[in-house]
């Protein structure tokens, strides 16, 4: 399972990049150069994932090289960081180098997650806008959205499966369990995406103003958890921000301990919005 896991996550992020690459020529070729253009603007929020690749190489003592620096302006860093991962992992005789291997997976796995939130689900949202109000029959733009979505689930589900590994005692999670993971977190998104998108259809800017109430009240909700992550107010109150964006689509576990209650209070609102939105 040490070696599955990244060797799946390769695989779905060079499909996700191959559609997402497809339908750019898509729109180029046939002169939809709005479309092109917001498809390539949602490609730039991903160096910030390379960006912080670099950081956490140099501060692993990596000198990063020519070469390594031109994967990550090709945003084919995270490739790097799989095939390092899957090396380490086919190399390894034992449990010796089994820390180092975990390491390896954690730091990929949050870029991996950092990286569908701030590219993957942007292009997602796009792509699922353009299937379902402006060209309901194109099959690369909707091909792209399906492997997008499955992409940003994958993402989330290899996360949670680290975290899990991170705890005393746990150990690898089964096949079936990743399995229905993903058909959660790829159901859960699927039923937001489409709810925010048929809005954005009917109601068009008002779409923003539903996602905007909705992110303050997360954000004010996180607020009141008092997360410790981040220590310093300034950044402290960027990273509530941040996540209550995230909670507009998915719920990520930002704090150690149980956490039934919180997950019952976030798809309470979930569906509520969801409900709202469907019957307006």
């Amino acid at each position: 399972m040490r070696g599955a896991i990244p060797g799946l996550s390769l695989a779905l992020l060079a499909a996700e990049r191959g559609a997402r690459l497809c339908a750019i020529i898509h729109y180029l070729v046939r002169g939809q150069l709005g479309w092109f253009g917001l498809t390539i603007a949602c490609v730039v929020p991903g160096y910030a994932a390379q960006l912080l690749s670099i950081l956490w190489f140099r501060a692993d003592g990596h000198q990063p090289g020519c070469w390594l620096l031109v994967l990550h302006l090709l945003q084919l860093g995270l490739w790097k960081r799989y095939w390092d991962v899957l090396r380490m992992a086919a190399e390894m005789g034992g449990s010796a180098r089994a820390g180092e291997v975990l390491a390896q997976l954690g730091d990929v796995c949050v870029l991996q997650l950092l990286e569908a939130l701030l590219q993957t689900l942007p292009h997602l949202l796009l792509q699922a806008y353009v299937v379902l109000a402006v060209d309901p029959a194109g099959f690369i733009p909707g091909v792209s959205a399906g492997l997008s979505l499955l992409s940003l689930a994958w993402a989330l589900v290899s996360y949670s499966h680290f975290t899990c590994l991170l705890k005393p005692g746990h150990l690898s999670l089964p096949a079936m369990a990743m399995l229905c993971l993903l058909l959660w977190r790829t159901g859960m998104l699927g039923t937001r995406i489409l709810a925010l998108v048929l809005f954005a259809r009917l109601y068009s800017f008002w779409v923003f103003a539903v996602a905007g109430v909705h992110w303050l009240f997360m954000s004010f909700w996180l607020v009141g958890q008092q997360t410790d992550i981040v220590a310093q107010p300034c950044r402290w109150r960027l990273f509530n921000c941040l996540v209550g964006a995230v909670y507009i689509f998915c719920y990520i576990n930002v704090r150690p301990g149980p956490s039934k209650t919180r997950v019952s209070v976030f798809y309470a609102v979930s569906t509520q919005n969801i409900w709202e939105s469907t019957w307006m």
